[in-house]
Protein backbone atom coordinates (compact mmCIF):
# COMPACT_ATOMS: atom_id res chain seq x y z
CA UNK A 1 0.00 0.00 0.00
CA UNK A 2 3.01 2.44 0.91
CA UNK A 3 4.42 1.90 -2.52
CA UNK A 4 1.45 2.16 -4.29
CA UNK A 5 0.71 5.36 -3.01
CA UNK A 6 4.36 6.58 -3.10
CA UNK A 7 4.09 5.90 -6.98
CA UNK A 8 4.28 9.28 -9.49
CA UNK A 9 1.29 10.64 -9.99
CA UNK A 10 1.84 12.63 -13.79
CA UNK A 11 0.31 15.88 -13.83
CA UNK A 12 0.43 17.37 -17.43
CA UNK A 13 4.31 17.06 -17.31
CA UNK A 14 4.86 17.59 -13.65
CA UNK A 15 5.32 14.43 -12.00
CA UNK A 16 3.64 14.38 -8.47
CA UNK A 17 4.05 11.96 -5.37
CA UNK A 18 2.44 11.82 -1.93
CA UNK A 19 3.39 9.37 1.12
CA UNK A 20 1.18 7.98 3.57
CA UNK A 21 1.48 6.66 7.23
CA UNK A 22 -0.51 3.41 7.74
CA UNK A 23 -1.57 2.43 11.40
CA UNK A 24 -2.81 -1.24 11.83
CA UNK A 25 -4.13 -3.66 14.65
CA UNK A 26 -4.20 -7.04 14.96
CA UNK A 27 -7.21 -9.16 16.27
CA UNK A 28 -7.75 -11.28 18.07
CA UNK A 29 -4.60 -10.27 19.76
CA UNK A 30 -5.95 -7.11 20.34
CA UNK A 31 -9.42 -8.17 21.71
CA UNK A 32 -11.08 -4.84 21.17
CA UNK A 33 -14.45 -4.20 20.50
CA UNK A 34 -14.79 -2.65 17.36
CA UNK A 35 -14.99 0.86 18.22
CA UNK A 36 -11.99 -0.18 20.24
CA UNK A 37 -9.89 -1.64 17.60
CA UNK A 38 -10.39 1.04 15.32
CA UNK A 39 -9.03 3.84 18.05
CA UNK A 40 -6.01 1.46 18.63
CA UNK A 41 -5.42 1.49 14.66
CA UNK A 42 -5.77 5.48 15.20
CA UNK A 43 -3.24 5.46 17.44
CA UNK A 44 -0.80 3.49 15.49
CA UNK A 45 -1.05 5.66 12.99
CA UNK A 46 0.14 8.47 14.63
CA UNK A 47 2.71 6.22 16.31
CA UNK A 48 3.90 6.36 12.35
CA UNK A 49 4.31 9.68 12.06
CA UNK A 50 5.90 10.82 14.87
CA UNK A 51 8.64 7.71 13.66
CA UNK A 52 8.61 9.73 10.34
CA UNK A 53 6.04 9.28 7.94
CA UNK A 54 5.63 7.21 5.33
CA UNK A 55 5.75 3.85 7.25
CA UNK A 56 3.42 1.89 9.01
CA UNK A 57 3.42 1.02 12.58
CA UNK A 58 1.18 -1.92 14.30
CA UNK A 59 -0.25 -1.45 17.45
CA UNK A 60 0.94 -3.95 20.58
CA UNK A 61 -1.83 -4.21 23.48
CA UNK A 62 1.11 -5.17 25.76
CA UNK A 63 3.26 -2.18 25.03
CA UNK A 64 0.39 0.09 25.54
CA UNK A 65 -0.50 -1.41 29.26
CA UNK A 66 2.40 -0.62 30.04
CA UNK A 67 2.31 3.13 28.30
CA UNK A 68 -0.98 3.52 30.71
CA UNK A 69 0.35 2.32 34.12
CA UNK A 70 3.17 4.58 33.46
CA UNK A 71 1.37 7.35 32.74
CA UNK A 72 -1.24 6.56 36.07
CA UNK A 73 2.31 6.32 38.07
CA UNK A 74 3.38 9.50 36.85
CA UNK A 75 -0.02 11.28 37.71
CA UNK A 76 0.57 9.76 41.30
CA UNK A 77 4.04 11.29 41.44
CA UNK A 78 2.82 14.70 40.48
CA UNK A 79 -0.05 14.13 43.14
CA UNK A 80 2.38 13.11 46.01
CA UNK A 81 4.18 16.34 44.99
CA UNK A 82 0.62 18.31 45.97
CA UNK A 83 -0.38 16.48 48.75
CA UNK A 84 2.96 16.66 50.49
CA UNK A 85 4.50 13.03 50.53
CA UNK A 86 8.12 14.29 48.85
CA UNK A 87 10.42 14.67 51.88
CA UNK A 88 14.37 14.97 51.94
CA UNK A 89 17.22 13.91 53.91
CA UNK A 90 20.65 14.84 53.65
CA UNK A 91 24.23 12.91 52.92
CA UNK A 92 27.14 14.59 54.76
CA UNK A 93 30.29 15.08 52.56
CA UNK A 94 33.21 14.61 54.31
CA UNK A 95 36.66 16.14 54.31
CA UNK A 96 39.06 13.45 55.09
CA UNK A 97 42.10 15.29 56.40
CA UNK A 98 40.55 17.97 58.39
CA UNK A 99 37.60 15.70 60.02
CA UNK A 100 34.80 17.83 59.10
CA UNK A 101 31.39 18.05 58.02
CA UNK A 102 31.72 20.07 54.87
CA UNK A 103 29.00 20.10 53.19
CA UNK A 104 25.36 18.25 52.91
CA UNK A 105 24.21 16.51 49.18
CA UNK A 106 20.01 17.02 49.37
CA UNK A 107 18.03 14.15 48.30
CA UNK A 108 14.16 13.54 47.54
CA UNK A 109 12.44 11.04 49.31
CA UNK A 110 8.99 9.70 48.62
CA UNK A 111 6.96 8.80 51.88
CA UNK A 112 4.23 6.10 50.16
CA UNK A 113 1.04 5.26 52.24
CA UNK A 114 1.95 1.70 50.55
CA UNK A 115 5.72 0.96 50.18
CA UNK A 116 6.88 3.18 52.78
CA UNK A 117 10.24 5.49 52.44
CA UNK A 118 11.21 4.95 48.26
CA UNK A 119 14.93 6.51 47.36
CA UNK A 120 15.24 8.59 44.18
CA UNK A 121 16.15 5.67 42.13
CA UNK A 122 12.53 4.11 42.18
CA UNK A 123 10.69 6.98 41.03
CA UNK A 124 12.70 9.60 39.38
CA UNK A 125 14.21 7.72 36.29
CA UNK A 126 10.32 7.83 34.81
CA UNK A 127 10.21 11.68 35.30
CA UNK A 128 13.43 12.10 33.33
CA UNK A 129 12.96 14.75 30.44
CA UNK A 130 9.56 15.46 31.36
CA UNK A 131 7.53 19.06 32.73
CA UNK A 132 6.79 16.80 35.97
CA UNK A 133 10.87 16.24 36.41
CA UNK A 134 11.49 20.42 36.43
CA UNK A 135 8.80 20.94 39.04
CA UNK A 136 10.09 18.59 41.31
CA UNK A 137 13.01 20.00 40.82
CA UNK A 138 11.93 23.33 41.72
CA UNK A 139 10.18 21.50 45.11
CA UNK A 140 13.94 20.43 46.03
CA UNK A 141 15.24 24.23 45.58
CA UNK A 142 12.39 25.68 47.27
CA UNK A 143 13.01 23.49 50.36
CA UNK A 144 16.28 23.00 50.86
CA UNK A 145 16.14 27.13 50.63
CA UNK A 146 13.44 26.97 53.32
CA UNK A 147 16.20 24.99 55.46
CA UNK A 148 19.00 27.03 54.99
CA UNK A 149 17.37 30.08 56.10
CA UNK A 150 16.76 27.83 59.38
CA UNK A 151 20.15 26.24 59.92
CA UNK A 152 21.74 29.99 59.25
CA UNK A 153 19.40 31.76 61.98
CA UNK A 154 20.74 29.04 64.13
CA UNK A 155 24.18 29.96 63.24
CA UNK A 156 25.01 26.79 61.04
CA UNK A 157 26.60 27.17 57.67
CA UNK A 158 26.79 24.41 55.20
CA UNK A 159 27.82 23.74 51.99
CA UNK A 160 24.72 22.75 50.02
CA UNK A 161 24.48 20.18 47.25
CA UNK A 162 21.57 19.88 45.16
CA UNK A 163 20.92 17.56 42.02
CA UNK A 164 19.26 19.01 38.90
CA UNK A 165 17.87 17.93 35.62
CA UNK A 166 19.74 18.52 32.79
CA UNK A 167 16.20 19.40 31.20
CA UNK A 168 15.67 22.07 34.35
CA UNK A 169 18.77 23.82 33.71
CA UNK A 170 17.73 24.60 30.21
CA UNK A 171 14.49 25.37 30.96
CA UNK A 172 14.25 29.32 30.43
CA UNK A 173 14.46 31.65 32.95
CA UNK A 174 16.85 28.89 35.23
CA UNK A 175 18.81 31.31 36.59
CA UNK A 176 16.38 34.54 37.40
CA UNK A 177 14.91 31.20 39.64
CA UNK A 178 18.36 30.59 41.38
CA UNK A 179 18.81 34.19 42.00
CA UNK A 180 15.71 34.96 43.54
CA UNK A 181 16.42 31.80 45.87
CA UNK A 182 19.38 33.64 47.00
CA UNK A 183 17.48 37.16 47.70
CA UNK A 184 14.79 34.68 49.48
CA UNK A 185 17.22 33.73 51.63
CA UNK A 186 19.29 36.23 53.28
CA UNK A 187 22.93 35.24 54.54
CA UNK A 188 22.86 32.72 51.68
CA UNK A 189 26.10 32.91 49.60
CA UNK A 190 25.99 31.83 45.90
CA UNK A 191 29.44 30.00 47.18
CA UNK A 192 27.37 27.85 49.55
CA UNK A 193 25.53 25.89 47.03
CA UNK A 194 26.64 23.46 44.85
CA UNK A 195 24.30 21.78 41.59
CA UNK A 196 24.83 18.59 40.97
CA UNK A 197 24.11 17.49 36.95
CA UNK A 198 24.76 14.51 34.80
CA UNK A 199 25.70 14.50 31.14
CA UNK A 200 22.79 13.58 29.38
CA UNK A 201 22.01 10.95 26.47
CA UNK A 202 19.25 13.31 24.43
CA UNK A 203 19.90 15.48 21.42
CA UNK A 204 20.28 18.48 23.68
CA UNK A 205 24.01 19.57 22.94
CA UNK A 206 27.11 20.11 25.15
CA UNK A 207 26.96 23.93 24.21
CA UNK A 208 23.73 24.48 25.32
CA UNK A 209 24.39 22.78 29.00
CA UNK A 210 27.96 24.24 29.26
CA UNK A 211 26.22 28.05 28.62
CA UNK A 212 23.68 27.68 31.73
CA UNK A 213 26.54 26.20 33.96
CA UNK A 214 29.21 28.94 33.14
CA UNK A 215 26.29 31.42 33.97
CA UNK A 216 25.88 29.37 37.38
CA UNK A 217 29.31 29.69 38.23
CA UNK A 218 29.18 33.77 37.39
CA UNK A 219 26.72 33.97 39.75
CA UNK A 220 28.93 32.70 42.32
CA UNK A 221 27.08 28.63 42.86
CA UNK A 222 29.74 25.73 42.09
CA UNK A 223 28.99 23.17 39.88
CA UNK A 224 29.52 19.09 40.17
CA UNK A 225 29.65 16.81 37.53
CA UNK A 226 27.67 13.76 39.30
CA UNK A 227 28.23 9.73 38.26
CA UNK A 228 31.50 10.81 36.59
CA UNK A 229 33.05 7.92 34.61
CA UNK A 230 29.69 5.97 33.56
CA UNK A 231 28.84 7.99 30.86
CA UNK A 232 29.29 7.71 26.82
CA UNK A 233 30.98 11.08 26.69
CA UNK A 234 32.24 11.77 29.82
CA UNK A 235 35.38 13.25 29.08
CA UNK A 236 33.59 15.69 26.63
CA UNK A 237 31.17 16.59 29.42
CA UNK A 238 33.85 17.23 31.02
CA UNK A 239 36.43 18.96 28.77
CA UNK A 240 33.07 21.68 27.32
CA UNK A 241 31.78 22.09 30.85
CA UNK A 242 33.21 24.60 33.75
CA UNK A 243 32.19 22.19 36.94
CA UNK A 244 34.66 22.72 39.49
CA UNK A 245 34.10 19.10 40.88
CA UNK A 246 33.96 15.45 40.08
CA UNK A 247 32.12 13.10 41.83
CA UNK A 248 33.90 9.52 41.29
CA UNK A 249 30.72 7.42 40.55
CA UNK A 250 29.91 4.79 43.59
CA UNK A 251 30.61 1.67 42.02
CA UNK A 252 33.88 2.48 41.28
CA UNK A 253 34.70 3.15 44.52
CA UNK A 254 32.54 -0.10 46.06
CA UNK A 255 34.84 -2.56 43.91
CA UNK A 256 38.18 -0.60 43.93
CA UNK A 257 39.44 -2.78 47.06
CA UNK A 258 38.71 -5.99 45.04
CA UNK A 259 39.12 -5.04 41.27
CA UNK A 260 41.93 -3.59 39.85
CA UNK A 261 39.97 -2.03 36.92
CA UNK A 262 38.02 0.03 39.25
CA UNK A 263 40.84 1.10 41.47
CA UNK A 264 42.79 2.28 38.47
CA UNK A 265 39.26 4.03 36.85
CA UNK A 266 39.44 5.69 40.62
CA UNK A 267 42.82 6.82 40.34
CA UNK A 268 42.16 8.11 36.74
CA UNK A 269 39.59 10.35 37.77
CA UNK A 270 41.96 12.15 40.57
CA UNK A 271 44.25 12.53 38.40
CA UNK A 272 42.41 14.14 35.64
CA UNK A 273 40.95 16.26 38.59
CA UNK A 274 44.19 17.80 40.34
CA UNK A 275 45.46 17.86 36.51
CA UNK A 276 42.77 20.10 35.72
CA UNK A 277 42.92 21.52 39.54
CA UNK A 278 38.85 20.16 39.88
CA UNK A 279 37.88 18.83 43.57
CA UNK A 280 36.72 15.35 43.32
CA UNK A 281 34.10 14.01 45.59
CA UNK A 282 34.17 9.97 45.96
CA UNK A 283 30.36 8.74 46.15
CA UNK A 284 29.49 5.37 48.20
CA UNK A 285 32.08 5.44 51.12
CA UNK A 286 31.09 2.58 52.60
CA UNK A 287 34.22 1.84 54.75
CA UNK A 288 36.99 3.08 57.00
CA UNK A 289 39.14 1.35 54.47
CA UNK A 290 37.98 3.07 50.92
CA UNK A 291 38.35 6.04 52.83
CA UNK A 292 41.73 5.02 53.88
CA UNK A 293 42.66 4.95 50.21
CA UNK A 294 40.94 7.42 48.95
CA UNK A 295 43.12 9.46 50.62
CA UNK A 296 46.83 8.34 49.96
CA UNK A 297 45.13 8.32 45.98
CA UNK A 298 44.66 12.10 46.49
CA UNK A 299 41.07 12.36 47.23
CA UNK A 300 40.42 14.22 50.45
CA UNK A 301 36.61 14.24 49.92
CA UNK A 302 33.71 11.96 49.90
CA UNK A 303 30.42 10.62 51.25
CA UNK A 304 28.32 7.38 51.54
CA UNK A 305 27.16 4.98 54.16
CA UNK A 306 30.57 4.27 55.77
CA UNK A 307 30.39 7.97 56.93
CA UNK A 308 26.66 8.18 57.73
CA UNK A 309 23.24 6.74 56.62
CA UNK A 310 21.19 10.17 54.94
CA UNK A 311 19.22 11.74 57.61
CA UNK A 312 16.23 14.20 57.84
CA UNK A 313 17.70 17.56 59.05
CA UNK A 314 16.00 17.36 62.50
CA UNK A 315 18.59 14.73 62.63
CA UNK A 316 21.41 15.96 61.08
CA UNK A 317 22.74 19.21 63.68
CA UNK A 318 22.83 16.88 66.36
CA UNK A 319 24.58 14.38 64.23
CA UNK A 320 27.19 16.86 62.97
CA UNK A 321 28.08 18.30 66.49
CA UNK A 322 28.77 14.95 67.51
CA UNK A 323 30.94 13.75 64.79
CA UNK A 324 34.26 12.77 65.54
CA UNK A 325 36.39 11.62 62.20
CA UNK A 326 38.16 8.16 62.08
CA UNK A 327 41.57 8.27 63.36
CA UNK A 328 42.61 6.61 60.42
CA UNK A 329 41.35 9.03 58.17
CA UNK A 330 43.68 11.72 59.27
CA UNK A 331 46.43 9.36 59.66
CA UNK A 332 46.31 8.07 55.89
CA UNK A 333 48.08 11.17 54.85
CA UNK A 334 47.43 12.69 51.38
CA UNK A 335 50.01 10.84 49.01
CA UNK A 336 49.74 13.45 46.30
Amino acid sequence: ILEAVAGPIWLSEHACSVTASVGATLYPGDQGEPDVLLRHADQAMYQAKQQGRNRFHVFDPEVDREVVAFRKLRARIEQAIVDGELCRQYQRIVNFSEGRVEAVEALARWRHPERGLLAPGDFLPMLEGTELMVKLDDWVLAQVGAQARVWLAAGRRLGLSINLSVHRLLTPGFINHLTQLLRDCPGLQPADIQLETVETKTSVGIEAVAAVVRDCVELGCTVALDDFGTGFSSLSYFRALPAQTLKIDQTFVHDMLEDEDSLRIVEGVIGLARTFERRVVAEGVESSAQAVLLRRLGCDRGQGYGIAHPMFAAQLAQWIDQFSPAPAWTAAGNGH
